[in-house]
């Protein structure tokens, strides 16, 4: 699924993919159990992203860049957990 708002183009996971996403989440990473099949799975869903044209990767859970590492992408890959580290030390570095 895709959607454009405020000049940006965002595109979903479609199909079996998100469900995909949401178990591997619920049952293994907030377990603190990530298996080779879960990661290969996960890797599978960012390269049909890409080949859907997706030119950066939102990764939208704190838990989800234990599935890998944004060096091992052909995209920019942007973990929120580390955007939001760097905000808070910003804020707290300006008072």
């Amino acid at each position: 699924m895709t959607r454009s708002k405020y000049g940006l183009t965002v595109t979903v996971p479609d199909s079996a993919d998100p469900a995909l996403v949401y178990r591997i989440i619920y049952e293994e990473l907030v377990a603190r159990k990530i298996t080779e099949k879960s990661w290969t799975a996960y890797r599978e869903v960012i390269a049909r992203l890409i080949d859907a044209g997706v030119k950066a990767i939102i990764l939208g859970y704190t838990k989800i860049i234990l599935l890998g590492r944004p060096e091992d992408n052909t995209v920019p890959i942007f973990d929120t957990t580390e955007i939001h580290d760097q905000a808070v030390v910003t804020i707290f570095l300006k008072k």
